[in-house]
């Protein structure tokens, strides 16, 4: 059974994507971060820049096969594909507004959803999927 933790009420959710990361990552944590490849691509942008004393080792994967094997090990992959995530990663982290693909595969899913209001729509119809197959969804409202 996965453990969905939703963190909802977040004003920017690169911003927040990017804190948690740095959190998973101090953790020992191997995650992947889905989401549509704009988001993506401005998550691997952000993530460079958010902090001027520690860097959050992270790849963005655009297509099955970039990224070379060497850097397979990295903790944080950011793809639109978690199902293409090398190796036993067991956090997955959606950016996006959709279900995630193979999201099945993770033992924890963390949503971030933000004050918009589409994206808070999207949110609930997700938390209503993940319901609706069991799983533990608990609500972490954010207060920035």
């Amino acid at each position: 059974m996965s453990i969905v933790e939703f963190h909802h009420g977040v004003s920017d959710k690169l911003a927040y994507a990017c804190r948690l990361l740095r959190k998973a990552y101090r953790a020992g944590a191997q995650v992947v971060v889905t989401g549509d490849a704009a988001a993506l691509k401005a998550l691997d942008r952000q993530l460079w820049v958010f902090d001027d004393r520690e860097f959050v080792p992270h790849v963005l994967a655009q297509s099955e096969g970039s990224v070379p094997v060497r850097q397979h090990s990295t903790p944080i992959w950011l793809t639109a594909d978690p199902v293409t995530a090398p190796g036993e990663r067991g956090v997955l982290v959606n950016i996006g507004q959709t279900l995630p693909p193979g999201c099945e595969r993770f033992a924890r899913l963390f949503e971030i959803v933000s004050n918009e209001a589409n994206d808070r729509q999207q949110g609930r119809l997700r938390w209503k999927s993940y319901a609706a197959k069991g799983w533990q969804v608990n609500p972490h409202e954010v207060k920035e």
